[in-house]
């Protein structure tokens, strides 16, 4: 995984190789420890045939990653909905500061107008 000091923009084609890569990895990994869990489940029913042993740890595996496909891409709509929240927060934010410095802008003209109309009046 890259770490804080190491982001990229969205959909940077230069690490779409690593993220296949470390995507991949941990699919295996998980589905090594789903494995595992299986077989100790297994263990804890001696009465199982091998056959049936192997069916329930085939079944079980297939199941947890279904699960484990669907939590994530449920996380993955829910970071995509985050993202649109905040992108269209961030443009208001931006189009409010924007418009109270150009009112800003416009008060220091407009001072700055009044002032040197003043002197003109003042030094006649």
């Amino acid at each position: 995984m890259r770490g804080a000091g190491n982001e990229t923009p969205h959909g940077d084609p230069r690490h779409a190789l690593a993220d296949e890569a470390e995507g991949y990895l941990l699919a295996h990994a998980h589905r090594d420890q789903a494995r595992r869990e299986a077989e100790e489940l297994c263990a804890r029913m001696p009465w199982l045939t091998t056959a049936q042993a192997e069916e329930l740890t085939g079944h079980y595996v297939r199941r947890r990653l279904d699960v484990t496909r669907e939590l994530l891409h449920s996380t993955v709509r829910r970071a995509e909905e985050l993202r649109e929240e905040y992108e269209s927060r961030y443009a208001a934010l931006r189009h409010t500061l924007l418009r109270r410095h150009a009112v800003c802008a416009c008060a220091v003209l407009a001072c700055a107008g009044a002032v040197s109309a003043l002197t003109v009046l003042l030094t006649r």
